[in-house]
């Protein structure tokens, strides 16, 4: 049967993973379109529930997706147009999204192996720079991303936009700064941070693998203490009138020069 009321009980509750609470609480995230529910399937995530409005669904490898995904005994939920559109955030819905498990890494399962690089970004206030990172660390080869609460969530729908499905490729992991701090410590890991007041131009440092790569939030930065528990500062010169880069523009200059 096709769900044609915006108040069924189930159509509420995909529509409540809008909000973090929700995600936070139940452990899913709801991704919508072609692209996103394909690259989450691809790089395995767990895929709860399909949801079909077979009316917009005009896509012969999406209607190949939804069938193959079904014979895996993902359960399929078709809706009308209406209900499709009352989930959805996109201004032409594509009538294809997913309910997804979220996947979470814990700190000490995080292997710093030769040639390792991850990305710790402390206290990330903006979803789509979060979401802009995720998609560059998956570019870059990249290990993963630490996230240094409290921060944005990587299941926010417009991080999963920004991310353009990475965020089913790269690894997650969440902590605090004291638990980072501590198990930077205790492992050993070389850490290097960004300033624009460190001495070192980021293109000419010598950066040993593994290390992880710490960013400070958009607005403040590196704190003083977290800088000293970095073992090296860059910086990346600024020739204008700006006097720093976006966060997830900056990571991306640096991830790239780590990978040179």
């Amino acid at each position: 049967m096709i769900i044609t009321s915006p108040a069924n009980a189930t159509i509420k509750m995909i529509r409540s993973l809008r909000q973090r609470k929700a995600r936070e609480a139940s452990g899913l995230c709801f991704v919508e379109g072609i692209r996103l529910v394909t690259e989450a399937a691809e790089a395995g995530a767990e895929l709860v529930q399909l949801v079909v409005a077979p009316a917009l669904l005009t896509s012969a490898f999406a209607h190949d997706l939804v069938e193959q995904l079904a014979r895996q005994g993902i359960e399929r939920i078709e809706v009308s147009a209406e209900v499709f559109a009352s989930l959805s955030a996109k201004d032409g819905p594509q009538g294809l999204a997913a309910v997804v498990r979220q996947r979470w890494l814990e700190l000490a399962e995080v292997r710093l192996d030769q040639g390792a690089r991850w990305v710790a970004l402390v206290e990330p206030a903006d979803p789509g720079n979060l979401g802009t990172i995720m998609r560059t660390v998956d570019g870059v080869g990249a290990r993963g991303v630490i996230i240094v609460e409290p921060a944005a969530d990587p299941y926010d729908p417009a991080a999963l936009r920004a991310s353009m499905g990475a965020a089913f490729a790269v690894p997650l992991v969440r902590t605090s700064w004291a638990e980072l701090a501590a198990w930077k410590r205790a492992n050993g890991v070389t850490m290097v941070g960004s300033s624009d007041q460190a001495a070192t131009d980021f293109r000419q440092a010598a950066y040993p693998t593994p290390l992880v790569l710490l960013m400070g939030s958009e607005r403040q930065g590196l704190s003083a203490e977290q800088q000293a528990l970095c073992d090296l500062m860059v910086a990346i010169p600024m020739r204008g009138r700006s006097d720093s880069l976006n966060l997830a523009v900056a990571t991306g200059i640096l991830l790239y020069e780590l990978a040179s």
